[in-house]
């Protein structure tokens, strides 16, 4: 795990919000909290030989901000609008919610 009390808490924040929010097993969030808090690591420069590229991993659908959104990033983005009747809306509805 991380050494730090920052990252240790990013850790667990991660972790925590990957079981409620996913619903993804224990072991599946402890990967993706790991493997969030390594990529910030490796972004902030706090580990031995960060990887220049670490900040532009992650694909191009992460960032997209177009059509290939998935379904996730338009309902967090619906939320953030707060649309209405966002929780029951198809990925095709949340589009045209969101006059995309």
């Amino acid at each position: 795990m991380a050494k730090s009390s920052k990252r240790e808490r990013q850790y667990e924040h991660v972790k925590q919000s990957e079981k409620q929010r996913g619903g993804r097993s224990a072991r599946r969030a402890e990967e993706i909290a790991a493997r969030t808090v390594n990529k910030q690591k490796a972004q902030s420069g706090e580990t031995r030989g960060a990887s220049a590229s670490a900040g532009r991993s992650g694909g191009q659908r992460a960032r997209s901000g177009g059509a290939e959104r998935t379904k996730e990033q338009l309902y967090d983005e619906a939320k953030r609008r707060d649309v209405k009747g966002r929780s029951s809306m198809s990925k095709a509805e949340l589009k045209d919610a969101l006059g995309r």
